[in-house]
Parts: C-alpha cells; structure tokens; sequence
C-alpha cells in the first residue's frame, strides 16, 4: 500500500498576534459609527448582506460615517456577515477600510444588540521599521486627523477645546 493521503484537512492557521491597544484605538474611534449603524433595523442589515446589495450597504457605511469622517477615509471592504441564531439576538460584521495619513487599516466591526467590537485584519504603514508604539501613535493620529470637528465648531476652535490634533514630533 501507498501512503494514505488526508483530504480536506488544512494545517491549522497561525495567526499574527494584533495588538489590543491598536483594537482598542479603533473601536474608541469607531464608537460615533457603531451607534448610528445600530439605527439600521438588523432585519434590513441581513437582508442587504443575504441578497449581496453590496452598493446598499456601502451607501449605509458612508452615510453613518459622514457626520464624523473625511469622506473617503472611512469604506465598506465589499464584506459582510451576520448570526441570527433562532433564540438570540442578530449579531452582523461589517468588514471596512480605513485610509489617512500614511495608514491603512483593515477591520472587520461587529455589531450587537447593545455592543459593538472591531477585530483587525491587517494594517499596512508607509514606514517600515516602526515599532509596536509607533504605530499605535500613527494609527491613533490618522483617525484624530480624519475625524471631523463638531458640528458649529471651526477646525481651530476644535483644536483649541481638545479635539484631535495631530501627535507632537518626537525628540530624537
């Protein structure tokens, strides 16, 4: 007998530790975005996502994410899912797109009832070299930079009464 061949089995995947403070920057800045998403009845969400309007649900994203992003800083990645067990609440994931300032950040944003959760796919930076905390410090100014002041508040007076700014240089 020859050697036995295994089908269908794929070699576990290793997957690339993200960095929770990275998570955490995300979602803190995505928190505007979640809320007015969860405005979206579920059933028309999963309606969108089941039937593949992908041009619907990247209207959706655009529209909730208008009032507080740059336009084009912030795109549906043309991915999305949901569970909607038969007892439970829906939950959907919305995987977007994230470009400004030198970063691109890839993420997929989870929707619940009362929650939501960002989970990373990948980020991609200019600079290569940059160490954990650079790049917390560059993913977190690119989301500051992109934000939109206040409504009734000008880019200076935002600046002024702690609204993002972009981080100081550091000291060699």
């Amino acid at each position: 007998m020859g050697p036995t061949k295994t089908v269908g089995l794929r070699p576990p995947r290793l997957r690339r530790r993200r960095s929770p403070k990275r998570e955490e920057i995300i979602a803190n800045a995505l928190v505007d975005v979640a809320s007015e998403l969860r405005l979206t009845d579920p059933a028309e969400l999963m309606l969108m996502i089941r039937n593949d309007h992908a041009a619907n649900l990247a209207d959706l994203v655009n529209s909730s994410t208008e009032l507080f992003f740059k336009s084009g800083t912030l795109r549906y990645a043309l991915s999305a899912t949901f569970k909607s067990p038969w007892d439970g609440t829906p939950v959907v994931a919305i995987d977007l797109e994230f470009r400004h300032a030198a970063v691109c950040a890839f993420f997929r944003l989870t929707l619940g009832r009362r929650r939501a959760g960002v989970e990373i796919v990948d980020i991609l930076f200019d600079e290569e070299g940059l160490d954990e905390r650079a790049k917390a410090r560059r993913l977190s100014a690119a989301f500051a930079n992109a934000r939109l002041p206040p409504k009734g508040l000008s880019d200076r007076r935002w600046g002024r009464i702690g609204g993002p700014l972009a981080p100081r240089a550091e000291k060699p």
